[in-house]
């Protein structure tokens, strides 16, 4: 498999080695990377001032094979998105980073479907396991609270996190079983395989994803995300927010459909934690 190099971080990177006729093409490419991927050789050696030659030695110092080679990688590089090649301001500061998530929560707090969070604690409650499978940061981080979440409660859950091993685990897993599939996306290979794979063997599978996503498709139940990214790149996504209040919603509803047991299990988790720690009485159960 051929990994393509981010040309803008290579020209930026071989800048100070390249003819100060080179230089004048990676400030123009540099400076308007849309114009740049669109222009002619001939085009290109106008607006920098040198000759086609001096592009055609450019390119190929930059590692790529030909001019065409060149325009290709930066066309790839445009397919990104400006966001991550030029900075866009934001004023907002701390506060903003408070009001993306309290954004994110009220949007997504309005395609929640309460017959849908009802019937896919049917399916968990009667799980004779939950396999939570999350890849990635925000994801993997959320299978785990899953487990986190269920496993106090007395469901046995277990999360995945690598994308051999789901698979692995689809394949022999009972049709008794559960998926629940988490990605921000709902395109990563590693997780719509293994959801696919637990399909073909009977289980339900779950996932909290976006709607019309690959993984939705494969899914039998989708508990919907969206995700609002903006263009300000460096603030970490908030539709981590979405996925783990979806999260704390199925760990509710699921402690209250069997609240005795839940008691119980809470209790002896209380007792378990306070012998150890000490410390005040309303601290958090584990978390």
């Amino acid at each position: 498999m051929t990994i393509e190099v981010d040309i803008v971080s290579r020209i930026t990177e071989r800048f100070s080695q390249l003819r100060e006729a080179e230089k004048k093409v990676a400030m123009l490419v540099i400076d308007d990377l849309a114009a740049a991927s669109g222009y002619s050789i001939t085009q290109m050696a106008e607006e920098a001032g040198v000759s086609e030659a001096t592009i055609t030695r450019f390119a190929k110092a930059v590692g790529c094979k030909n001019v065409r080679d060149l325009k290709l990688k930066l066309a790839q590089s445009l397919a990104i998105g400006q966001r991550f090649i030029h900075e866009s301001p934001d004023q907002s500061g701390i506060q903003g980073v408070y009001e993306s998530i309290k954004n994110v929560i009220n949007i997504n707090r309005k395609v929640v479907d309460e017959q849908d969070i009802a019937t896919a604690v049917d399916i968990l409650q009667n799980a004779r396991q939950i396999l939570a499978v999350g890849m990635g940061g925000g994801s993997t981080m959320l299978s785990q609270e899953l487990q986190f979440r269920l496993f106090r409660l007395g469901y046995p859950v277990t999360a995945y996190n690598d994308g051999l091993l789901a698979r692995m685990v689809a394949s022999t897993a009972d049709a008794n079983d559960v998926m629940v599939v988490i990605s921000a996306t709902g395109y990563t290979p590693e997780v719509v395989e293994p959801a696919s794979i637990a399909k073909q063997y009977g289980l339900k599978v779950i996932s909290i994803t976006p709607k019309e996503s690959p993984l939705a498709e494969v899914s039998d139940l989708v508990l919907p995300i969206v995700t609002k990214e903006t263009d300000f790149i460096y603030k970490p996504s908030a539709s981590r927010y979405a996925m783990m209040a979806l999260i704390d919603v199925l760990s509710t509803e699921l402690a209250l459909s069997h609240k005795r047991r839940t008691r119980d299990k809470l209790r002896r988790l209380k007792l378990a934690l306070d012998s150890h720690r000490g410390g005040e009485d309303r601290q958090p159960l584990g978390d």
